[in-house]
């Protein structure tokens, strides 16, 4: 049971910071000048707009193994960028730690989730 709320828990974390990207398709002025600072192009913002809130659903749902492990290969290389792009443009650890925090609530939920939502069911 322990395993079961650690995997709703983390994945429902997961799941709202990957649904916040949203924001990236606003067009605010911070977001625009947070990936122009980085050196990122704004069609890459628009990208992780649409995808981020998709994994986030894909996550969520049940089945879809196979698009989950993509999923979260995806959404670890993302966060990993994240962080180092952050900590390369001279942002203080407040803002480069967070994805890496998240990475770890990711890395928790892909290893408790339910042999249902793997590719390959546990014997």
């Amino acid at each position: 049971m322990a395993r079961k709320v650690t995997y709703w828990i983390s994945t429902s974390i997961v799941s709202v910071m990957l649904l916040m990207a949203l924001s990236y398709l606003t067009g605010s002025e911070e977001v625009v000048s947070g990936f122009a600072k980085a050196g990122w192009p704004q069609l890459l913002r628009i990208a992780l707009g649409i995808a981020k809130p998709i994994a986030a659903v894909v996550l969520l749902l049940p089945g879809l193994a196979l698009v989950k492990e993509w999923a979260y290969a995806c959404v670890t290389v993302t966060w990993i960028m994240a962080s180092l792009s952050a900590y390369q443009t001279g942002e203080g650890a407040n803002i480069w730690a967070v994805p890496i925090v998240l990475l770890a609530l990711l890395v928790v939920s892909y290893t408790t989730r339910p042999p249902s939502r793997r590719v390959v069911q546990a014997r």
